[in-house]
């Protein structure tokens, strides 16, 4: 376990940071008195995988189309914009 103080912590942060990624406990002190405890965060989740993806794909379908033809869609468009002013 290391300890540093405050202004040691806040100068060499991201060595303290990388330090305790790596399974050291960082203890940081305020005038000698520990106040707070750096470790690292255990994340067992998968992020941004190609399954995840495709799993997300499975369990959420696209919207079937609509069978609206051009003249609606620019229809709906002008009543909405319409509706604007």
């Amino acid at each position: 376990m290391r300890s540093v103080n405050v202004l040691d912590a806040r100068n060499s942060l991201s060595k303290l940071v990388a330090a305790a990624s790596e399974g050291e406990d960082i203890v940081i002190s305020k005038r000698g008195r520990p106040v707070v405890r750096l470790v690292a965060v255990i994340d067992d989740e998968e992020r941004f995988t190609g399954s995840r993806a495709a799993l997300w794909l499975t369990t959420h379908p696209a919207p079937v189309h609509s069978g609206r033809t051009v003249e609606e869609l620019d229809r709906q468009i002008a009543d909405e914009r319409a509706a604007w002013e």
